[in-house]
Order: structure tokens, then sequence, then C-alpha cells
């Protein structure tokens, strides 16, 4: 029997190989790395052990896919969920989606994730794997391992296990997370030793402003040079990084109804989430903006969940996409000591009247008859009251 396994070339991962042969009477175990912006030598890592420990290891290069049809999208929809900018979230049906591709060419018999039976991502996986109706195999769930378990059998079967590793981390080119250890208690500070992308803010440099342009609701350019989408993000992060911008620490609630502690870098996201979401208070109108609040919500929530394979995902993305027609023009923004702000904005689109200016002179008296309706309901309300008391 042939199985085709979502590697990511970690502790999980890695024991899983042999447990699939072990445990499951797997023949033969391909492994499957998605590169979406891990490290290089986290990549190279992968490489190495997955042709080492499995028959067959496969690398495929996805950085630019994330990037144009995952990352843009969730820009266009200002893709948040209780404060996380969903970057692992959005990954994992990428990373299915070309599991699947590999395991239907192989002609596979099932496919395999190393996810545990508590968090989000066996949801993110099995979501794709099921609706191409592939049998589905987690051994790290279906055999309850903990970790100290998993590092036991690692070494019994001649696999590095990082003992001393005391965070687990999971990185890609638009967020990067790190969790677990004693980062689980809600009231342990974070050591600044957890953070790569980000300096500490108060030991950030010079206040820098910088401009993004957009165009129909996606990121083309910064301070004015044409970028292609994967180089503008690994720029942003490197320049966000520097002014420690993007740290995030919550508790974040899992699909399972579990609460946990989630700790997050990822400065070209809140850079790009702020800016776009500033440019469409310009073009965008009132009521345009109130509905896709709710659209933005209600997106965000489906891609946590893993369920990007809903018919209404793509419904509301047809309407996002209508929306960001407009939504193009450039965005100053400031970089201070952990903080983006927008200082200034410009758009062929904007709806800003030159009529409100207090310097433009026109006829004022019109408003009189709108403020007489506009508050009629509540001075009937108020006669009423004031008749019965």
């Amino acid at each position: 029997m042939k199985v085709v396994l979502a590697y990511s070339g970690g502790l999980d991962t890695s024991v899983c190989i042999p447990l699939l042969r072990e445990h499951y009477g797997f023949d033969e175990v391909i492994a499957v790395t998605v590169d979406i912006g891990q490290p290089p030598e986290d990549i190279k890592e992968a490489k190495e052990r997955g042709r080492r420990l499995s028959d067959k290891h496969i690398l495929i290069d996805a950085k630019k896919e994330y990037v144009y049809d995952y990352i843009f999208p969730l820009i266009k929809a200002n893709g948040c969920y209780e404060g996380y900018v969903l970057g692992t979230a959005i990954a994992r049906p990428l990373i299915a989606r070309k599991v699947v591709e590999v395991a239907l060419k192989e002609n596979a018999d099932a496919v395999a994730h190393g996810c545990t039976g508590k968090g989000n991502d066996q949801l993110r996986f099995e979501a794709v794997f099921r609706a191409a109706n592939l049998k589905v195999v987690a051994p790290i769930r279906e055999l309850s391992l903990t970790r100290r378990e998993e590092i036991e059998y690692a070494r019994k079967h001649g696999i590095e296990a990082p003992e001393g590793k005391r965070w687990s981390v999971d990185e890609n080119i638009w967020n990067r997370s790190i969790e677990g250890g004693e980062l689980e208690d809600p009231n342990f500070v974070p050591p600044e030793e957890i953070f790569k992308w980000t300096v500490p803010p108060e030991k950030a440099g010079e206040p820098e402003v910088i401009e993004v342009s957009f165009e129909r609701g996606v990121p083309v350019a910064l301070n004015g040079e044409k970028l292609d989408g994967v180089s503008l993000i690994k720029k942003l992060n490197d320049i966000g990084g520097r002014h420690g911008i993007g740290r995030t620490d919550i508790i974040e609630d899992r699909v399972l109804g579990f609460k946990s502690r989630e700790i997050y870098e990822h400065p070209a996201a809140t850079i790009l989430l702020t800016a776009h979401k500033d440019l469409e208070r310009l073009v965008l109108t009132r009521n345009e903006l109130r509905f896709k609040e709710i659209v933005d919500r209600v997106w965000s929530e489906l891609v946590y969940c893993g369920l990007t394979i809903d018919p209404l995902y793509d419904a509301l993305n047809a309407f996002i996409d209508k929306t960001q027609e407009r939504v193009s023009g450039e965005v100053r923004v400031k970089l201070e000591k952990g903080c983006a702000r927008v200082v200034a904005r410009r758009s062929p689109y904007s709806l800003l009247s030159k009529e409100v200016s207090f310097d433009v002179k026109t006829e004022q008296r019109a408003a009189e008859g709108f403020i007489f309706f506009h508050c009629l309901q509540q001075r009937i309300y108020e006669a009423v009251r004031h008749e019965r008391a």
C-alpha cells in the first residue's frame, strides 16, 4: 500500500513516517513538502530528512501561488480572526491540495498528516482530503501520542529529537506563530528570545514613512517601486520588523472549543491590512463598508475553520472582488515603535467631496429639512412618553 504524507520536516511529521509503516502497514511512504516561504534552513532540513526517512520526497515551490491565490484574496477581505492574520490557516488548504495532487498522480491508497486531535490544522487538512474522497490517516491523533512519547519513538528510529526545544514554531511568508511550553500559561510573560522577525518596539529605530500602492485591492508597489507579490511581502517583513511592527499575543478560540494562548509575528501583514482597510474607507460607500464588514468576518471565520471548499467562500470572494474594482491608490504609513499608522492616502476613486470643506461656500440651509425629519420618530416618542407619564 502507498500513502502520501504532508511533510514539514518537524518532529510530528517525521515520526509519522515509521509509524505509517509499523502501525498501518504501508509499504511506501511519499513525503510532500510545500514551500510557502518557510526559512531556507527549514526547507533544507525537510528535504534532507524527507529523503532519508521516506521512500520518496517531493518538494513543491508554491510561494507565488500562496501569495497571489491565497494572501491577496486575504488582503482584499481584510482577513483577521480575533486578531490573528490567518497565515497558517489559509496555508493549510493549499498544502492539502498539493498533497492530493501527488496522491492522485501516484495512485496512492491514502493521505496522511501529523496533526494532533486538539488543534485546528486537522480540520483544515482533512476538509480538502475528504472532499477528494481519499482515505485519511492521522497517526499522532489516532495513537494519542504525547510530545514525550514522540521523542522517545523518534530516538528509537534514529530521528533527531529536539529535547531542549521549548516552543512550537510555524512559519511562512505571511506570519510566524509561536506556542507551547511555558507560553501555554496565559500569565507567563514571553521572553524576547521567541521573536525572530521583529525587534522590541522600544528598541526600534527612528520613525519611517513608507508608501504602499494598491490596484484593485492588492499591493503592487512599495515607495513607487513595482514589485511582485512575494518580493513586496518579504521586503515589508524586513522593514516592519525593524520597527517592531506586528506582534500579537492573544487568547484564541479554536474551532473545537478550546481556548489557547497564541503568539504571532506578522510585520508585512499588519502594514498591508492597515493600509488596505484605510484605502477602502476612502473609496467605498458607507453601505458597502458596513456590509463588507460582515462579509469580511464570515470570510475570516471560514478560513480559520478550514472551510475554503464551502460554496459560500467563493460567493463571498465574488462580492469582495466586485468591491475591490475601485480600491486603487496610494497609502502612506508611518512606522514607529511597534505602531503602523496611516498618515495620508489618495485615490482617483476617492469619495471625499470638496463641498464638505469649511472654506467652500455652498447653500447650507437645505440641511434643515433633513434635520427636521431625521429625528421625527424620536420627537414623537418623547411627546408620547411625557403624555403618558
